[in-house]
């Protein structure tokens, strides 16, 4: 029985699937292109990042490795003190809104083909790419699935939230999500992105997203 013990360990533990590095941390996000000239304010830290847009708009990013590319599921925090009024999302040039979180895929292919030489621009506008926004902002209802009025049929917008302050936890199923949005099963998860949204309403919007997980 025992020289059974080993070969059938070895088995399950090379069909198991890959391990997912599970918390992600902000201490190492970088700001989009555009994002030095705008008056938008993140605090970086391990667990959170802090956001403060003055009448601008502005986005931060992660590129991920590929231990992370198999999640489909994320589950975080996030908080709004002050908030931007009810706005309509599928409006370019009128969709302020308070935090939006991204999620870029690409194929496995393209995302090994791709390499360290990734950045969100080129991420955004990959044909073969797909994007998921979840949004704290606008006046819609909770699970609207809304079109992106910048990324074409490359993005979709999730509503959690309409305009308002407070905080709360939220869970996502990126898979579902992404098969109601796209008509398909996500692959490499590539990539994650924070704006914050308040320059076509001229406000101010202070939040915070923490204790961001992938699994």
């Amino acid at each position: 029985m025992r020289s059974l013990i080993k070969p059938i360990t070895l088995a399950l533990v090379l069909s198991a699937p890959p391990a997912l590095a599970g918390p992600v941390g902000f201490g190492d996000w970088r700001q989009h292109w555009f994002a030095r000239f705008a008056d938008v304010d993140f605090t970086y830290s391990t667990g959170s990042l802090a956001v403060q847009a003055n009448a601008a708009v502005s986005i931060t990013y992660k590129l991920l490795d590929q231990s992370h590319w198999e999640a489909r599921a994320a589950r975080w925090s996030w908080s709004v003190d002050q908030t931007v009024p009810g706005t309509d999302l599928r409006l370019k040039g009128g969709d302020d809104r308070n935090l939006a979180l991204y999620f870029a895929f690409l194929p496995k292919a393209e995302a090994q083909r791709s390499g360290a030489s990734r950045n969100l621009r080129k991420l955004l506008k990959h044909p073969e790419g797909r994007v998921l926004v979840y949004v704290w902002g606008g006046d819609h209802g909770r699970g609207a699935v809304l079109p992106s009025p910048y990324l074409g049929a490359r993005g979709k917008t999730v509503v959690l939230r309409p305009s308002g302050t407070g905080a709360h936890a939220e869970k996502v199923d990126l898979v579902a999500d992404y098969r109601r949005a796209f008509g398909e099963a996500p692959q490499a998860l590539v990539a994650l992105a924070v704006s914050s949204d308040s320059d076509d309403t001229n406000t101010v919007t202070r939040g915070q997203i923490t204790d961001l997980v992938l699994n």
